[in-house]
């Protein structure tokens, strides 16, 4: 018996009627808010902010980055949805969007939440998960700036599931998606805040904005200072030059006289 391939089919194109058909009513298309007035602190907006710029930053060349914009992942409705503090979805360079469909631009890769006291009127934290089960979004980072034992907890999507990462786990603070590490610095203004790293310590931080800006100045002084020294030191040297040929043109003056003078 030979083997047959099992037929590949396409997805079926939307239904057009052919017919001129009179209808009960006319079609209502899925309102999709873009925003939502809800309660949100001063400390709450610069966490999430610098966080935002740090990641835009480092990866706008890379990655579409937002911070407070609505996920949607049902095109069916729009109760569906979700509102990340920053949320990354890799292989696409920095855009400006309104809302975030995942039918249209895929689920991202990474989404994070920074608890604070507008949370009052949110879902609590278990249908908030659900929520990003459902999307699809594939490494959750939950980080709780009053939470000095666990402030940071990561869940990974495994087998259509999220699990949390275990408090021992001793690569709990990679950050998969990115290939970086968070941790926690604090800082004088905000207290404890959420930051990236290079390395597992934390040591070479990802600079925000104002840092990166102090850092190029600093650099840039360290260089002029550094330019300065080598001219110092050419000039140094060009008067040092100067004064062994006025030394050497002094001694073949004096050689001449002494070959002139009668013996």
């Amino acid at each position: 018996m030979s083997a047959i391939e099992p037929t590949v089919r396409r997805p079926a194109a939307p239904h057009r009627p052919t017919r001129a058909h009179v209808y009960s009513r006319p079609p209502e298309p899925v309102y999709f808010p873009e925003s939502e007035e809800v309660p949100e602190t001063n400390r709450h907006l610069e966490l999430r902010t610098a966080l935002y710029l740090i990641l835009k930053r480092e990866l706008a060349h890379t990655a579409t980055l937002g911070s407070d914009q609505f996920v949607y992942w049902d095109p069916r409705t729009s109760k569906k949805r979700l509102a990340p503090d920053a949320f990354v979805r890799l292989g696409v360079p920095h855009r400006t969007f309104r809302t975030w469909k995942t039918w249209l631009h895929g689920a991202p890769d990474l989404g994070v939440e920074i608890v604070s006291d507008s949370d009052e009127g949110e879902p609590d934290w278990d249908e908030k998960l659900e929520r990003y089960r459902a999307a699809g979004i594939r490494e959750i980072v939950r980080f709780h700036p009053e939470d000095r034992e666990r402030p940071i907890r990561i869940w990974d999507a495994l087998d259509g599931d999220l699990v949390e990462r275990a408090p021992d786990d001793p690569d709990l603070r990679a950050c998969e998606t990115l290939g970086l590490w968070w941790t926690v610095v604090e800082d004088r203004s905000l207290g404890p805040m959420l930051r990236l790293a290079r390395d597992r310590e934390g040591h070479d931080l990802l600079p925000t904005p104002d840092e990166a800006e102090a850092g190029a100045r600093e650099a840039e002084a360290r260089a002029r200072e550094a330019e300065a020294k080598v001219r110092e030191a050419n000039e140094k040297l060009e008067a040092e030059v100067q004064a062994l040929r006025a030394e050497l043109a002094q001694v073949k003056g004096k050689r001449r006289t002494r070959r002139r003078s009668p013996g």
